[in-house]
């Protein structure tokens, strides 16, 4: 979301709305990208469907209200709050933080989790993967399943926000030609062309590839962008 917003500055889109249309567009790549990506996990045997199911009521409801109240939030304080959730998920990283186990939640607990993690995804547009496998891992997932079972749930916090954002943005005339509300098409076709085809590769990584250092070179880039778009808040 950030190398988007990055783009539509140097292309001169309109100032107000850049982040929005960030946001929309990521989201709605990660529909695709979290199919190829949830196939792949998914031949492994990674993908914890009951969790998934259950999960999704509240995943919907969070994401489409999140994307819902992202198109009422200025640029400005949008982006302090992705700055902020940049720095928190960098932070626990390098510090290594792990969620105490817990035995499994309660279908109230579950949606309700859901929600949460679907509201703040749609208002930073991830898939939720930095939120959903710690919570997985508090269900006493593996870590394995836990990333598997984050790509199927990317899928519908992906497809309530960008509906949510593609319709908030319907009625704003300012946007530049071929959008769908807040969502630039011709960068979608870009990044989710690109994005499914280097999933599959992701998900092998994360299955070979040492955990530790994947984490640590994640949490630099992390540190990088919030630096970069909290600059550009002066």
């Amino acid at each position: 979301m950030p190398i988007l917003t990055f783009l539509f500055t140097a292309q001169h889109m309109p100032e107000t709305y850049i982040l929005h249309m960030a946001l929309g567009t990521s989201l709605a790549s990660i529909m695709f990208t979290s199919l190829s990506s949830m196939r792949a996990h998914n031949d492994r045997g990674a993908v914890e469907w009951p969790i998934a199911l259950r999960i999704a009521p509240g995943i919907l409801i969070g994401a489409f209200t999140g994307s819902c109240l992202a198109s009422q939030i200025s640029t400005r304080h949008l982006k302090i709050f992705f700055v902020v959730f940049l720095f928190y998920v960098a932070y626990n990283i390098v510090k290594k933080v792990k969620p105490a186990i817990k035995k499994p939640y309660s279908s109230g607990g579950i949606i309700g989790a859901g929600a949460l993690i679907g509201a703040i995804s749609s208002l930073v547009g991830i898939g939720g993967g930095t939120m959903s496998v710690p919570f997985l891992l508090r269900c006493n997932a593996s870590m394995h399943s836990a990333i598997g079972t984050s790509s199927a749930i990317g899928f519908p916090i992906a497809l309530a926000g960008a509906i949510g954002y593609a319709i908030n943005g319907s009625n704003i005339a300012v946007l530049p030609p071929h959008t769908l509300g807040f969502i630039y098409l011709p960068a979608l076709l870009f990044v989710s062309i690109a994005s499914v085809t280097t999933a599959p590769l992701g998900a092998k990584l994360a299955h070979k590839l040492p955990v530790s250092r994947l984490k640590m070179i994640f949490a630099g880039m992390l540190f990088i962008m919030g630096i970069k778009m909290m600059a550009g808040l002066f």
